[in-house]
């Protein structure tokens, strides 16, 4: 499934007519519909129904099939009956197979002579590998893209070793040349093939080993919970699967509607940074403050983006082309529950083969978690300052926020300006001064500091019996803090 160059014409899904839809069939059915646009469903082993009622349980299968196919991009796809093995392996080989002579028929009316096209760097899934004496060794697999002829150099990129086509065969006849779509035979000399027993072969230099990706991501439907940040999944890439861990952004929220772009990664764009891949009704992004401000900045209720990514990072490298085809999985997961172990699937559309990409690459990557914080003001200084409380805890270092922007429910907007005390009270500057609303609002405290003793107000200052304001004036402060900001600085809108 390289280069995006899918050279799956059509997909023959394989189904134990004794036993219908299971695990394994329901996720090659996801697959296909990841990977190809053409199906045909074999009911296969009808031999094992018994002869009377065959009929009506090939039929029964049939509409099961048709029903499982109806919300899928296959709907109406032919469905036929066969034997491929009477009497199963142990069988004698003069038992004749039923109805693969119809399937050839079936499979030749739907596949229209694909075009193929000899372009482009040359790109070999090999599925076999084999020493002929006195020949060398012999690599059988299908070209995906490109082409290759006698003499050319060759690359096994996951070994890093280049060689020469010595000769090569398509269907047991010696060619010189072959194409995207071909199946083929190709002999190279010095070459050991227990070293590869399935990977890649491609033109010498054409693909990279990567230690993380920024992929394109969708989640399958049909996978049970949510897809978390964090999370270690089965990563299938290219023609390997290694484990992965994965952090889920999207676009900022006012990008949400964007087209989707599958060809390349804008990194001078910003993102945010979600806790868990978003699905309508799934909670967006959480912030580090209290349940009041788990939406703000996120994602409206019931509206997702049009694109989200993944950051995945590989456990061990993985050799691929660019734009290849990603599939998330939990095969951990139990085979017998009846549960999708697919999660997601995807484009890569970055691979980073810096081994240090953490230091030389992911500092670029803006993806950034929106911060809240809420306080309130404890009582007002003069028209143009108040002090407030609550926004930070008592060992915060409040140096660090200090020019900061903060807002006033009262609709002020201030700047944190300086600590008040020890106990994490701050004073604030308003700027434009506190409205004559606002100042009736906080008066309370104010007055009642004109009736108490010089002493008392004195002892006051910094102590818990300070009287409130009538109603209680809130501060809020928020900032963008980036994920891979060494310098973990604060940023705010301007």
């Amino acid at each position: 499934m390289g280069s995006r160059a899918q050279i799956i014409d059509l997909m023959m899904l394989v189904i134990d007519v004794t036993k219908g839809m299971q695990t394994q069939s329901a996720e090659c059915l996801v697959i296909g519909q990841i990977a190809c646009q053409k199906l045909v469903v074999v009911l296969n082993k009808t031999d094992l129904l018994a002869e009377g009622k065959r009929q009506a349980a090939i039929e029964k299968m049939t509409r099961k099939m048709q029903k499982t196919l109806e919300n899928t991009k296959f709907r109406g796809a032919p469905i036929i009956p066969v034997a491929a093995r009477p009497g199963g392996p142990e069988a004698p080989e003069t038992e004749a197979p039923q109805g693969i002579s119809e399937l050839i028929e079936l499979l030749t009316s739907q596949i229209p002579i694909p075009a193929r096209d000899p372009s482009g760097p040359f790109l070999m899934s090999v599925d076999h590998c084999f020493s002929i004496k006195g020949q060398g060794t012999v690599m059988t697999g299908t070209i995906l893209s490109g082409s290759v002829s006698l003499g050319d150099s060759v690359e096994i990129p996951a070994l890093k070793v280049v060689r020469k086509v010595k000769s090569m065969q398509m269907f047991r006849t010696p060619v010189t040349s072959a194409m995207q779509g071909d199946r083929l035979g190709v002999c190279v000399t010095q070459f050991d093939p227990k070293l590869l027993e399935r990977g890649l072969v491609c033109a010498p230099e054409s693909l990279h080993t990567v230690h993380a990706a920024l992929v394109s991501v969708e989640k399958i439907p049909y996978f049970r919970g949510p897809l978390q940040t964090k999370a270690k999944f089965h990563i299938t890439v290219g023609h390997e699967t290694v484990m992965g861990r994965v952090m889920f952004f999207s676009p900022a929220p006012d990008d949400f509607d964007r087209e989707p772009v599958l060809d390349s990664f804008d990194f001078s764009r910003e993102y945010l940074f979600q806790e868990q891949y978003l699905c309508p009704g799934s909670a967006p992004a959480a912030t580090d403050s209290g349940e009041a401000d788990r939406k703000a900045g996120q994602a409206p209720e019931g509206c997702c983006p049009r694109q989200q990514w993944a950051l995945v990072e590989f456990e061990k490298p993985v050799t691929c082309p660019r734009l290849c085809l990603v599939i998330g999985s939990r095969l951990d997961a139990d085979i017998h529950a009846n549960a999708c172990r697919l999660a997601f699937h995807g484009v890569l559309l970055r691979g980073l083969e810096d081994r240090g990409y953490a230091e030389s690459v992911l500092p670029t990557l803006r993806v950034y978690k929106l911060k809240h914080k809420q306080g309130v003001v404890e009582r007002v200084m003069d028209d143009y300052s108040v002090i407030g409380r609550s926004l930070f805890k008592k060992e915060t270092n409040i140096q660090l926020f200090v020019g900061l922007k903060v807002h006033l429910s009262t609709g002020e907007q201030g700047v944190i300006d300086s600590a008040f005390g020890q106990s994490g009270k701050f004073k604030v500057h308003i700027p434009g001064g506190l409205s004559p609303e606002s100042k009736k609002i906080l008066t309370p405290a104010l007055k009642k500091r004109g009736r108490t003793g010089r002493g008392e107000a004195a002892r006051q200052e910094d102590g818990p019996e300070r009287p409130e304001p009538a109603q209680p004036v809130a501060l809020s402060l928020s900032f963008k803090r980036y994920v891979f900001d060494t310098h973990k600085r604060m940023v705010q809108s301007p």
